[in-house]
């Protein structure tokens, strides 16, 4: 069948697209140029811009297939950058691979491969689509290691339908590689990104900076018994939970001190005690159900960041507010702004962002 492969220049999505020409598919390769493309001409690693679009061009010739690049660059600064920008003034820690592709990749490139007359649109996001009784769902890659099941929890139903994730099954990304190279793609040992694509070096608060000046503002850091400790250079520079950056307010006495809020309206970070970071309930807003809405409180696991292993937790749905109670069996750190992701074993039931915990600072 027709398939539209979303083609970032990477190993993955070169890989997918040399697979499913392979199978006799007939393939069409798409690339969405994100931002700048004069100012990242010769950076590699920035998945849609400058170099990788070069690279996915020269994937699509190597494999005979047609090959488009799609300018979403001012759609792009509206619904991710100045997004991240204002999450930060706002005093939350954003994910911008998650609102890229709940507002721009998936939405965009779906409708480009319809347009098309494509019958799906595959990606190189290493997850697992299976076919349920109620119809796709959403699961962990086999490869726990890269499995970026918590960056899609915000894919529509219908656009999980219409979507494939060849590479969910592979065991390890040698074995991407691997293929790669039988394939004779030229990116076979080209380096994975590691930075936010328009974060230049990952200074990120340079970029919210730029976009949201306030947040670059200085303030006082706050103990939570009132106490100043210090002034901090912007509250784009801090997220709940960090314990690096706040010079002579990292200790108070002999115990170490943590940020545990971010006051945008004051522009106050306040700080405290380790023990003062968890969280006995999570609220969670923006949800997106990939599995029909529980009746009542459900146990499952949930994923609080993406760089752990999903926890334990009771979660509880109301849907005249629109929120999802979070109860984990061992409370934890949960900074707004971030991800929470719901699973049963391996599926993904849905997910939304997480709200921020009502601040407690005692008067000075």
């Amino acid at each position: 069948m027709r398939i539209l492969v979303a083609m970032s220049g990477g190993v993955d999505s070169s890989v997918v697209a040399g697979l499913l020409r392979e199978q006799g598919h007939d393939v069409v390769g798409a690339t969405l140029q994100l931002y700048d493309h004069g100012a990242a001409t010769a950076r590699r690693g920035a998945c849609c811009a400058g170099q990788d679009i070069h690279d996915a061009r020269r994937v699509a010739d190597t494999l005979d297939i047609p090959h488009y690049v799609l300018d979403r660059e001012s759609r792009f600064r509206d619904a991710v950058v100045q997004d991240f920008a204002d999450s930060y003034a706002n005093g939350e820690t954003p994910i911008p691979c998650i609102r890229c592709n709940q507002t721009v990749k998936f939405h965009d490139l779906v409708g480009l491969a319809r347009d098309l007359g494509a019958e799906a649109m595959a990606t190189g996001h290493y997850v697992r689509r299976v076919e349920g009784p109620g119809g796709a769902e959403l699961h962990r890659a086999a490869d726990p290691a890269r499995d970026q099941s918590y960056f899609l929890f915000a894919t529509t139903p219908e656009q999980l339908a219409f979507s494939r994730f060849p590479l969910g099954d592979y065991p390890d990304k040698a074995t991407v590689r691997a293929v790669a190279a039988r394939l004779g793609l030229a990116v076979a040992e080209k380096p994975d990104s590691q930075d936010i694509c328009f974060v230049p070096a990952g200074r990120y608060h340079d970029v919210v900076a730029k976009h949201r000046p306030d947040a670059a503002e200085p303030g006082e850091i706050v103990h939570l018994d009132g106490r100043v400790l210090g002034r901090h250079q912007g509250i784009a520079r801090y997220t709940v939970g960090q314990g690096r950056g706040l010079g002579q307010a990292s200790r108070d006495g002999e115990q170490p001190l943590f940020v545990t809020g971010v006051q945008a309206g004051t522009r106050r970070v306040v700080v405290g005690p380790r023990q003062a970071l968890a969280q006995a309930v999570v609220e969670v807003g923006e949800v997106n159900w990939l599995a029909a809405p529980p009746v009542g409180p459900l146990r499952c696991q949930v994923k609080l960041r993406a760089r752990e292993e999903p926890r334990p937790a009771t979660i509880a749905w109301d849907a005249a507010t629109g929120l999802l109670r979070v109860t984990p069996d061992e409370a934890a750190i949960a900074a707004p702004g971030q991800a929470c992701v719901a699973y049963a074993g391996a599926r993904v039931l849905g997910g939304g962002f997480i709200r921020r915990a009502a601040a407690t600072v005692a008067a000075a």
